[in-house]
């Protein structure tokens, strides 16, 4: 015969969703057999019960088991012997009562998930009810509504994340089995690659892709090829993404460029026609007509661009867990950091390090999150120009060493022949001949320079740069 639940809800608390039947069920079963709660606490946590009777319970469960003690209704009684709450209930009474709900692991499991369930439930009311109140309430407090919904959006994806990103600690069997699962992944890959490729052979090679959780950043100086490089490998990882047909996608967050500019860069590489012809339509027949075939190849790619100029982190942050939520999310691309806002502004003593700090601790923060790879451009300072030696060091990184501090990988992108260029002696003279000869050495030429990796060595990779198609790829004859 099936046992009537032993607490009286009065019509406050029906507002609410809640089944005490299942919290009694998971309290008891534990009290029968302690073993259970192994099974059960990865679901639920003291704060996921309703009765506040049955909150107290489950904690001083967890303090019992956790110290190696049995926890019954005999040693619990100890906790709770002059607690109102419980002795409106029935006491010790109420105790042995609710050990009559025990069950089998396997339906107290499915209890535990009742009680989850109605906690997310509450939780959604409570978030509802808050952006209700923040609607109605600060009008004149000068927070906006798009704050707002990043705001509940942030709540959101924190609820539906819950039990996942926020498990602080992993037993060493359990690490060491994502360790063996991502080595196996790299050896059936016939690239050898873990993280998202590049599309640069000895990049990836170097890299090995560019890893889950990880802060990579391609720093420059201006007309270097940041953007360029980054483009490219958006487009990589996206058809990559295309071809495996999984569900997920590459957001590239673009400060500077539009949407427009990006998807020219995109078309002129993949069609081979000079993006400069495209914009001002100085195309053949032959040309447009490949053009438009690339075009149609290339219209489903995977790819979403934002060009929100001085994007603030939290912005970036909430839209890629919206994209990832929605679509999936492989690799997250921003351009750059130097055009982003913290959202720290208001504070009067707050300076550009701190926000550059602030920054960069927020993507990193964001990488782990979302489990994904962040590849962040940034700009050099200008004492590079200052030195013969132009090629560029991690202290060149600009307004903050959180950058170098916060990132897994740096990168540099040079060209020799940008500063060569500049050094144009005069025409005929036997100087100019040299140089000429200099430049048609390396003017194709490009080096992406791995000043720091946590995973790896680092070292410099060379690569061949279509300037005419803003294109980097492998080098043929090295």
């Amino acid at each position: 015969m099936t046992q009537q639940p032993f607490k009286i809800i009065d019509n406050s608390e029906k507002q609410l969703p809640c089944n005490i039947e299942a919290e009694q069920a998971v309290i008891g079963s534990i009290l029968v057999s302690n073993e259970i709660y192994d099974e059960i606490s990865p679901i639920l946590d003291a704060q996921k019960f309703f009765d506040p009777i049955h909150l107290k319970l489950y904690e001083t469960i967890e303090k019992l088991i956790s110290k190696g003690l049995l926890a019954n209704p005999i040693t619990l009684k100890n906790y709770f012997e002059n607690n109102e709450g419980l002795k409106e209930l029935g006491g010790q009474e109420y105790l042995i009562k609710i050990t009559k709900f025990s069950t089998s692991i396997k339906q107290a499991i499915d209890y535990a998930k009742i009680v989850q369930e109605m906690h997310l439930r509450r939780e959604l009311i409570k978030i509802s009810h808050s952006v209700l109140d923040e609607a109605s309430t600060n009008r004149d407090t000068g927070t906006s509504g798009e704050t707002m919904i990043q705001n509940a959006e942030k709540s959101l994806f924190d609820l539906a994340e819950r039990g996942h990103f926020n498990q602080s600690f992993m037993k060493f069997d359990n690490a060491l089995k994502q360790t063996i699962e991502m080595a196996k992944n790299a050896y059936q890959n016939e690239e050898g690659l873990v993280g998202v490729p590049t599309g640069l052979t000895d990049l990836d090679s170097r890299l090995g892709g560019l890893h889950k959780q990880d802060l990579v950043i391609i720093a420059g100086r201006p007309s270097m090829g940041k953007t360029a490089l980054a483009t490219n490998i958006a487009f990589h990882a996206a058809k990559n993404i295309e071809k495996k047909r999984s569900k997920s996608t590459v957001a590239f967050f673009s400060l500077e460029m539009s949407s427009e500019q990006l998807s020219t860069r995109i078309l002129s590489e993949q069609s081979r026609i000079r993006s400069n012809d495209i914009r001002r339509g100085k195309v053949s027949e032959k040309e447009f007509e490949q053009f438009i075939e690339t075009s149609k190849n290339i219209f489903n790619l995977p790819l979403y661009i934002d060009e929100t100029p001085a994007i603030t982190i939290a912005a970036i942050s909430n839209r890629s867990r919206r994209i990832k939520r929605l679509f999936g999310l492989e690799l997250i691309i921003v351009d750059y950091i130097q055009l982003m806002k913290s959202g720290g502004m208001n504070n009067y003593n707050y300076n550009r390090v701190q926000e550059i700090s602030e920054i960069t601790q927020g993507l990193k923060a964001l990488a782990k999150e979302l489990n994904v790879p962040v590849l962040a451009l940034s700009q050099l300072s200008r004492a590079v120009e200052q030195r013969d030696d132009k090629k560029p060091q991690l202290a060149d990184l600009r307004e903050s060493g959180s950058i170098e501090q916060d990132a897994d990988v740096v990168m540099f992108v040079f060209r020799e022949s940008y500063y060569l260029q500049n050094k144009e002696p005069t025409v005929g003279s036997i100087e100019h001949a040299e140089w000429q000869t200099k430049m048609n050495e390396i003017s194709h030429l490009a080096e992406i320079m791995i000043g720091k990796q946590r995973h790896g060595p680092t070292g410099n990779v060379k690569v061949e740069f279509e300037a005419m198609y803003t294109k980097f790829k492998d080098l043929v004859n090295k």
